[in-house]
């Protein structure tokens, strides 16, 4: 999904589609493809992020003299911060397309949003370089990082990209000379280019992404959206055992009793430390299993079999005492 293409197919597929009371059964194979897939569950950082992008790009749609606002989704590993990413971008692009659809004859369709991951041991220059892979900007290693700067800035602008999402910021360190160029980059292209920016990354208000000067600048544009641990209460609410009831509600298993993972979301709660990616793939993998031993169902004891992301599974591990 670096490149256009990749974006356009990834963004126009067809969105992955729970079972219906009325739709006739599924094969083994689509069952087991659809678990391998599944639905996005909206969990409130979803929603957040849904709104705040919506307000954001309204606000900075006429603004010319300073970068527009920006936000900054972050969250431990295995929080879903990637997902509510691509969840919002995806949206964005099909509300666009929808408001402005292709004119046939047209070489090019409407492109909206970019999204770039952040390189490992990223400098100026390969950053840069990565925004002009996504839509296919002619580079040369001759070409200076201003030169390749100047390209992207036109072209993205020609092109009407409106959401700019660039993932693994928390691979930027500011404090190294060429982290402190890299991010002064991204303050230029924020000036530079009329597009709303969000950045994801892991647990980046530990990182030195938000001290110094540079962290100041990006603190002070930024509104930082918290993709962490879902609490098992919230007050008279009850957010994990909800996005459990969601994930339940979409399952295609043929025995499965509902109402069976919600009550025990206290056991799930401990399992995962609310992390919604580890909850997701522990539930989709007994899922999957169900359907291959036949057992079509999903229990504790079928849950207690599998084995969770390295993550999880040192938060269980119980602590030795001396």
């Amino acid at each position: 999904m670096t490149t256009w293409q990749g974006w356009h197919r990834f963004a126009t597929a067809d969105a992955v589609t729970p079972p219906q009371p009325d739709d006739p059964p599924r094969s083994i194979e689509e069952r087991l493809a659809y678990h391998s897939s599944f639905v996005t569950i909206r969990t409130p950082a979803i929603s957040t992020l849904a709104t705040q992008v919506r307000t954001l790009m309204i606000l900075g749609r006429h603004q010319q003299a300073t970068a527009r606002p920006s936000l900054i989704v972050t969250g431990p590993a295995a929080a879903g911060k990637t997902t509510a990413l691509l969840h919002v971008g995806r949206a964005c692009h099909l509300a666009h397309t929808r408001k402005n659809p292709t004119t046939p004859g047209t070489a090019h369709a409407a492109v909206p949003v970019a999204y770039v991951l952040v390189p490992p041991g990223a400098t100026a220059k390969t950053l840069i370089t990565e925004f002009a892979r996504y839509l296919g900007i002619p580079t040369t290693t001759r070409m200076t990082q201003t030169q390749i700067t100047d390209a992207v800035c036109h072209t993205y602008t020609q092109a009407g990209i409106q959401l700019v999402l660039i993932d693994e910021i928390h691979r930027l360190n500011p404090r190294t000379t060429t982290g402190a160029q890299t991010a002064d980059l991204i303050k230029d292209l924020t000036e530079r280019l009329p597009a709303t920016f969000v950045y994801a990354g892991i647990n980046v208000t530990d990182t030195p992404l938000f001290t110094g000067t540079r962290g100041a600048q990006l603190a002070g544009r930024a509104t930082l959206i918290d993709c962490g641990p879902l609490p098992a209460r919230h007050g008279s609410r009850e957010p994990f055992r909800d996005v459990i009831t969601d994930i339940e509600n979409n399952l295609d298993l043929q025995q499965h009793k509902p109402g069976t993972l919600p009550r025990h979301a206290p056991y799930l709660h401990q399992r995962t430390a609310g992390r919604i990616g580890s909850l997701t793939r522990l539930i989709r993998q007994a899922a999957i299993t169900a359907i291959s031993d036949g057992t079509e169902r999903i229990t504790k004891q079928s849950l207690d079999a599998i084995r969770l992301d390295h993550l999880a599974e040192q938060h269980n591990r119980p602590t030795r005492t001396r």
